[in-house]
Protein backbone atom coordinates (compact mmCIF):
# COMPACT_ATOMS: atom_id res chain seq x y z
CA UNK A 1 0.00 0.00 0.00
CA UNK A 2 3.18 2.38 0.50
CA UNK A 3 3.84 1.63 -2.85
CA UNK A 4 0.92 2.95 -4.22
CA UNK A 5 1.33 5.99 -2.15
CA UNK A 6 4.98 6.31 -3.84
CA UNK A 7 3.69 6.00 -7.01
CA UNK A 8 0.96 8.56 -6.75
CA UNK A 9 2.96 10.97 -5.68
CA UNK A 10 6.05 10.51 -8.33
CA UNK A 11 2.73 10.51 -10.73
CA UNK A 12 1.65 14.15 -8.99
CA UNK A 13 5.33 15.43 -8.78
CA UNK A 14 5.72 14.98 -12.48
CA UNK A 15 2.48 16.51 -13.38
CA UNK A 16 3.43 19.52 -11.76
CA UNK A 17 6.39 19.60 -13.29
CA UNK A 18 4.40 19.94 -16.85
CA UNK A 19 1.71 22.15 -15.94
CA UNK A 20 -1.43 19.33 -15.69
CA UNK A 21 -2.72 20.76 -12.40
CA UNK A 22 -5.61 19.08 -12.45
CA UNK A 23 -3.89 15.74 -12.63
CA UNK A 24 -1.75 16.55 -10.17
CA UNK A 25 -4.22 17.63 -7.43
CA UNK A 26 -6.40 14.31 -8.14
CA UNK A 27 -3.20 12.34 -7.81
CA UNK A 28 -2.20 13.92 -4.27
CA UNK A 29 -5.51 13.41 -3.32
CA UNK A 30 -5.20 9.77 -3.74
CA UNK A 31 -1.47 9.20 -2.30
CA UNK A 32 -2.88 11.58 0.63
CA UNK A 33 -6.20 9.17 0.90
CA UNK A 34 -3.90 6.24 0.74
CA UNK A 35 -1.03 7.16 2.82
CA UNK A 36 -4.13 8.25 5.28
CA UNK A 37 -5.59 4.27 5.28
CA UNK A 38 -1.90 2.63 5.33
CA UNK A 39 -1.09 4.51 8.77
CA UNK A 40 -4.56 4.15 10.01
CA UNK A 41 -3.90 0.06 8.90
CA UNK A 42 -0.46 0.09 10.43
CA UNK A 43 -1.32 1.35 13.89
CA UNK A 44 -3.94 -1.02 13.99
CA UNK A 45 -1.77 -3.90 13.24
CA UNK A 46 1.10 -2.90 16.18
CA UNK A 47 -2.36 -2.51 18.62
CA UNK A 48 -4.12 -5.70 18.20
CA UNK A 49 -1.10 -7.80 16.52
CA UNK A 50 0.72 -7.98 19.39
CA UNK A 51 1.00 -11.96 20.85
CA UNK A 52 0.06 -12.87 24.02
CA UNK A 53 2.68 -14.29 26.22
Amino acid sequence: MLRWTIIFLVIALIAAVLGFTGLMVAAAGIAKIIFTIFIILFLLSLIFGRKKL
